[in-house]
């Protein structure tokens, strides 16, 4: 029976602080050591041997000054060996043989372009997002990805991707009313791709502080039928109030008749009325009036 090797899980490097030493101090001590050898030197006040070497300490002091603007880090190794990270701002000294990689700490912005992709229904649409993100963890950005920048674009693209087949584009007669659209729940599709970028961000120690859809709109190829159908929609919503009030209109008019006994019209003359009323009320013209000079009934 052969046995089945199981590999084990591989562990993930997380940042951890880093102390290092006041610059300024260092920058004083190599000062004094070039001065005081120097002038041993001149001056034969220790042997030659002494005097170079203090020179060549304050020398090798040198290399392990380094500069931290606010909001930015230094990863420092030791021979391949993962020592710490450095947030401390200003001027800060080191073990010269380690080596550093600075990372910006700051925020960054990325507008992706227009995706086309299909929504729910599978109607192409336009998408596009600008998202906030600034690394975290800079032991994960640097050592579990090869290039979070490049993963950041390529992870932001596949996320966009992944929410537009979620929803659809705008309401229709085949979705339930509440259901939530591209373009009518914008703060709740912004709130669901953040969550997503997050978790696929998670593995580079990048967090995303902002996410908003900057670019929604229906493919070329269909834009004319789906603007066309969107008009349609608002006419028969428009054509259906102005009914509705006009109903409203005629039952009051015959309701005010009836309440003053000012004319008495039998079910006949009611519904005449009521049709004239409704054409004058609903057409989209102007009604041309007719001045009735005979009785009511010719």
């Amino acid at each position: 029976m052969n046995e089945k090797t199981l590999t084990p899980p591989r562990s993930v490097r997380k940042e951890r602080s880093y102390r290092s030493f006041n610059g300024y101090g260092i920058v004083a001590a190599v000062l004094l050591l070039i001065a005081f050898g120097t002038a041993a030197i001149v001056q034969r006040w220790t042997p030659l041997p002494v005097s170079v070497l203090l020179i060549v300490v304050a020398l090798v002091l040198v290399p392990g000054l380094y500069m931290l603007q606010p909001n930015e880090g230094i990863i420092l190794t030791l021979f391949g060996e993962y020592q710490g990270t450095d947030r401390s701002e200003g001027l800060r000294w080191t073990n010269p043989l380690q080596s550093g990689q600075k990372i910006s700490l700051r925020a960054r912005n990325l507008n992706t372009p227009a995706l086309k992709v299909n929504d729910k229904r599978g109607n192409p649409v336009e998408i596009g997002a600008a998202v906030v993100w600034r690394v975290h963890d800079t032991a994960q950005a640097v050592f579990e990805i090869d290039d979070y920048n490049k993963f950041v674009a390529i992870q932001a693209e596949a996320a966009i991707r992944h929410l537009a087949t979620l929803y659809a584009y705008d309401s229709g007669d085949d979705l339930p009313t509440e259901e939530t659209t591209l373009r009518a729940g914008l703060d709740t599709v912004a709130d669901a791709l953040k969550a997503e970028l997050n978790q696929r961000f998670a593995s580079a120690g990048v967090e995303v502080l902002d996410a908003k859809l900057t670019h929604l709109a229906y493919a070329p190829e269909i834009a004319q039928v789906m603007l066309r159908r969107q008009q349609a929609v608002a006419i028969v919503s428009a054509r259906h109030q102005i009914v509705a009030g006009a109903v409203g209109m005629v039952e009051a008019a015959l309701r005010g008749l009836s309440e003053r006994n000012l004319v008495v019209l039998d079910d006949e003359r009611k519904a005449s009325m009521v049709s004239n009323l409704l054409v004058v009320l609903c057409s989209d013209r102007e009604t041309q009036p007719v001045v009735n000079t005979g009785t009511l009934y010719t």
